[in-house]
Parts: structure tokens; C-alpha cells; sequence
């Protein structure tokens, strides 16, 4: 089977809010872009399975793609942590459990080039998940809805030969609500992270790419830094030579058509151990 040969050593990727088991994740976008990197250490910031609205009947196969090819980087040397965020808070009493270089956390820091990099979801300075997890579940339920909607709206203005469309982000770039509460998100952790003198704070949840320098006290600063998701903005983080870049997949989509490879033994056990793995979160949360 043909595999493309030229990957791109990156130190440090970040991805978060995939939301694998919703109609809307991305994954084959995705899979193509993780089979086009090397990463050293691979940062999933949360949100990478949707639990709140997962059901065994709508997995796809792709989904499971993603999953497996995770699991075989593994075998290639790269240290994984898995951040937990709100949509797979039930992975959170599994919080220290290690399976070779795969490790679930709940928040992570890290030495980059002498400099502290803090990695967390950021769902816990969300005052909707704090007080009404109801409303915040019922939102998320109302934004897969959206994002069905969305996407047969997609599919006709395609053929039609128009765009994509994005109705959520033009509501978070256009009420203003929705902008203060992502400003304030930003401003909160950014103090936290300079009080813990570190350099980077880098989180996902609110579904907004960014790379923001947030000045504090006394001439401090803090780099601000969100990995987007792979639902509407299809990005992801990249650490590398001392700087912090956002991959947009629309506009550096990776050459090439890449297959998982099956036939070395190494991937072919790291997939059934991916799969052994999935099955018994499946049995431990009762899915149905």
C-alpha cells in the first residue's frame, strides 16, 4: 500500500473539539492532516469524543480511522496526552491512566525551549458548565443540530458552486455576547497564567483559533493560544523552532492521499489494542 513518505517533523501538535460520534466531525480532514505529520507530542486538548451525545449507532468508520491511527503513533515514538474537556468528562475517572507513551489528564504542563506551556480544555471557566450543565448539554445538542443543518446547506451551495458556509461562527464573530464571553475566557486564563509565571496557556472549548498576546502587570506577558476544532475551522496547533503557528486545514490541506498502513505488525497491534480500548469505554458507560 502507498504511503506518502514526506511528514512534517513538528515538536509539539495540538488538536481539540473533533467530537468524534456527531455528524459533524470532520474526521477524514482530519485523519489526512495527523498522517501528514510526525509530532514528538501530540496534545488532544479535549473534546475528542462527543460522550454527551455519543450512541453505538452512529460511529462511522472514519471516526474509528482517527482513533486507530492516534493509537499507532504510539508506536512511532510519540508521547500522547489525552486532555479531558467537558463533552468526555466521564474519561476524567480515568485521570493517570498510562498505556506506554498515552497518558488521560485533566490539564498538563510542559517545558518548551525553557518556557512553561500550560495545556488545559478550559470548559472549568465556563459559568454555563459550572451552574447549568443542563442548559449547557441542551446547547450542545442545539449546536450538532445547527451543524446537521449546516451541512446540507453546505452540500446544496457546493453543488451549486458556491462556498461553505459556517452559521455558528457568524453568530460568535457578530452577537456581541457571544464575543464578550470569549474575550473574558481569554483574559481569565491569561491572568492565571501569568500569576503561574507561564509563557503559554493553550486551550480549545470555545471552538475559536487564535493566537493572542495578553499583557499583565509589571511588563508580562502571556501568549493566548486556542486550537480551533475540527467541526467548522478545521485547525490545529503546531510548536516548532521556538513558535507557535495555527494549521488551517482550507488553506494548507496536505498533498496526497494517505492510507493507514495494515500490513506491520506494530500498527496492526496498536490498532486492536485502540479498538480493545474503545470497546471497554463502550461497556464501562453503557452506551446504547
Amino acid at each position: 500500500m502507498k504511503m506518502k513518505k514526506d511528514k512534517r517533523d513538528i515538536e509539539v501538535v495540538v488538536i481539540s473539539d473533533v467530537h468524534l460520534g456527531t455528524f459533524g466531525c470532520r474526521a477524514e480532514e482530519l485523519l489526512h492532516y495527523l498522517q501528514s505529520v510526525r509530532p514528538k507530542t501530540l496534545i488532544l486538548n479535549g473534546d475528542i469524543i462527543d460522550i454527551w451525545q455519543f450512541s453505538k449507532r452512529y460511529f462511522p468508520k472514519s471516526h474509528m480511522q482517527v482513533i486507530r491511527y492516534i493509537t499507532t503513533l504510539l508506536s512511532e515514538g510519540t508521547k500522547i496526552y489525552y486532555v479531558t474537556g467537558n463533552h468526555d468528562e466521564m474519561l476524567r475517572k480515568f485521570k493517570g491512566f498510562t498505556l506506554g507513551s498515552f497518558e488521560i489528564v485533566n490539564k498538563v504542563v510542559l517545558e518548551l525551549d525553557g518556557d512553561k506551556a500550560w495545556f488545559f480544555h478550559g470548559d472549568v471557566f465556563d459559568v454555563t458548565m459550572k451552574h447549568s450543565k443542563w442548559l449547557a448539554k441542551l446547547g450542545g445538542f442545539g449546536y450538532d443540530l445547527l451543524i446537521m443543518l449546516n451541512t446540507l446547506v453546505n452540500w446544496f451551495s457546493e453543488k451549486l458552486g458556491y462556498g461553505r458556509l459556517s452559521f455558528s461562527k457568524r453568530i460568535k464573530n457578530n452577537v456581541k455576547g457571544a464575543l464578550k464571553f470569549i474575550n473574558n475566557i481569554e483574559e481569565t486564563v491569561a491572568d492565571l497564567a501569568l500569576f503561574n509565571e507561564y509563557a503559554y496557556v493553550i486551550c480549545g472549548h470555545i471552538h475559536q483559533p487564535k493566537i493572542r498576546t495578553i499583557e499583565g502587570k509589571e511588563g508580562k506577558s502571556v501568549q493566548y493560544l486556542n486550537s480551533g476544532d475540527w467541526i467548522e475551522n478545521l485547525t490545529a496547533l503546531e510548536y516548532q523552532d521556538g513558535k507557535w503557528r495555527i494549521f488551517t486545514y482550507a488553506d494548507e490541506k496536505p498533498d496526497g492521499n494517505i492510507m493507514i498502513q495494515e500490513e506491520n505488525g506494530a500498527v496492526k497491534s496498536a490498532a486492536m489494542s485502540s479498538q480493545q480500548l474503545f470497546n471497554e469505554l463502550l461497556e464501562e458507560f453503557n452506551f446504547n
